[in-house]
C-alpha cells in the first residue's frame, strides 16, 4: 500500500510539474514574440542591451499612423518619408541624416564638404549609402538631388523662407531646429533609429565605434567632464543618435513639450534644462561622447590620431565655417598619406590657423 501511495504521489507531482512547466513555457514564448529581446547593432561596440518589457513592449511603428495624424502629417508625406527610410536604412533600421538649406547645399558649400569627408575618411564611404539629406527649401532639394540619391523636403519648411543663411538664434533659426526635432520623433515612431549629424561636421572615422548600444540616446558634447553617462556634461545635439522605442519617443515628446516652458530657447538649450529629469524620472540612458574623439571648435582634441568627427560649432557665419573646414579636410588628406610610424610619433596636429578653430 505504501508503495502504491508513493507511486501515486510521484504521478501527481509529475502532472503538477508538467502543468507548471507548460504555463511557464507559454509565458516565455509569448514574451519572446515581443518585449523580451536583445539586440546588437553591427555599427556599435558589441554591448548587449536588455530591453525593458514594460517601457518598450510596443513597437513605435505600430503607433506611427496615430501619431502622424495627431501632428497634422498628411498621408502622402508619411508615405514618402517611409519609402525613403526603407531605402536608406541599414539592416538594423538605422538611418544617418542631416539637414541643409539652399545656402548650405550650394556648390562648394557645406554639403559638398560633408559628403567629401565620407569619401576621404577611413573606411566610412559606405555610410553615405545610408544618409538621408533633409532639404529645408526647394533650392536645397534641387541641389541635393544633383549630388545625392536620398533627399527629403521637410514639409514644415514650405511655410517659411529658409533658403538664406540664417542668423544664429533668430526666430527662423529656432523654428528650424524645432522642426528638426519633430521630424526626428516621427522617424522614431516609424520604428527607425537615427543618427543626426549637422552638415558642418566632418566625418573622419566610424563614430559608431565610440557609441554604446546600452544607451537610449547618444549626443556629442560641447564640454565633457569624464563620465559618459553623467548629465552634468553639456550636450551638443548637432550630433545625436536615438534608438527607436516607446521610451525614446516619450522622451522626445517631453523634450518638445518643454519648449513652452523655456521661450526663446533652441532645442539644445531645452534638452540641457531637462536632461536630469529625463534620466531620473524616465530612466533615459544618455551617453555623452568624449570631445577627444567627437570634437568641435568649442573644445577640440587637436590630434588626428584620436579624431572621429569635427564640428564647426562656436563659429558664426557660413564663410568662417567653410574656411576652417576646408583647411581641416586638406590637412586630413596629408595625414592619410603619412605612414604608421609618423602617426605613432605623437599627436598629429593641424597647422593652418583658422578663423574659429585654433
Amino acid at each position: 500500500m505504501g508503495s502504491q501511495q508513493n507511486v501515486l504521489n510521484q504521478l501527481v507531482s509529475f502532472i503538477l510539474g508538467a502543468s507548471a512547466a507548460a504555463v511557464l513555457l507559454f509565458f516565455i514564448t509569448s514574451a519572446g514574440r515581443g518585449a523580451w529581446s536583445t539586440g546588437i547593432s553591427s555599427w556599435a561596440n558589441g554591448t548587449v542591451e536588455f530591453v525593458d518589457p514594460v517601457q518598450e513592449a510596443t513597437s513605435p511603428a505600430r503607433e506611427a499612423a496615430v501619431h502622424a495624424e495627431e501632428k497634422g502629417v498628411t498621408e502622402p508625406e508619411q508615405d514618402e518619408l517611409e519609402q525613403l527610410l526603407r531605402a536608406v536604412a541599414d539592416e538594423d533600421r538605422t538611418v544617418i541624416m542631416t539637414s541643409v538649406n539652399e545656402a548650405w547645399a550650394a556648390h562648394d558649400s557645406l554639403l559638398d564638404l560633408f559628403l567629401e569627408s565620407f569619401r576621404m575618411g577611413e573606411g566610412i564611404a559606405h555610410f553615405a549609402d545610408h544618409l538621408l539629406v533633409v532639404a529645408l527649401d526647394d533650392g536645397a532639394l534641387r541641389r541635393c538631388r544633383a549630388v545625392h540619391p536620398h533627399c527629403y523636403l521637410l514639409p514644415a519648411a514650405t511655410a517659411r523662407n529658409l533658403s538664406d543663411e540664417k542668423v544664429f538664434m533668430s526666430k527662423d533659426y529656432i523654428d528650424l531646429v524645432w522642426s528638426k526635432v519633430r521630424l526626428q520623433q516621427r522617424i522614431l515612431e516609424l520604428g527607425y533609429n537615427f543618427l543626426f549629424t549637422d552638415v558642418d561636421i566632418l566625418w573622419f572615422r566610424n563614430p559608431f565605434e565610440r557609441m554604446s548600444v546600452a544607451a537610449h540616446m547618444v549626443t556629442s558634447s560641447d564640454f565633457y567632464f569624464g563620465d559618459p553617462y553623467s548629465p552634468f556634461n553639456l550636450p551638443n545635439t548637432g550630433f545625436l543618435y536615438a534608438k527607436s522605442s516607446r521610451r525614446t519617443v516619450g522622451a522626445f515628446e517631453a523634450w518638445r513639450g518643454a519648449r513652452a516652458a523655456f521661450p526663446g530657447k533652441h532645442e539644445q538649450q531645452v534638452l540641457n534644462e531637462i536632461k536630469h529629469e529625463l534620466v531620473a524620472k524616465r530612466g533615459l540612458r544618455i551617453q555623452f561622447l568624449d570631445t577627444e574623439h567627437n570634437a568641435g571648435f568649442c573644445n577640440n582634441t587637436r590630434d588626428f590620431n584620436t579624431l572621429y568627427t569635427m564640428h564647426a560649432n562656436c563659429c558664426v557665419g557660413l564663410g568662417a565655417k567653410l574656411h576652417d573646414l576646408r583647411n581641416l579636410l586638406q590637412e586630413w588628406r596629408a595625414y592619410r598619406q603619412m605612414d604608421d610610424g609618423e602617426r605613432r610619433n605623437g599627436p598629429v596636429r593641424w597647422k593652418v590657423p583658422g578663423i574659429c578653430i585654433h
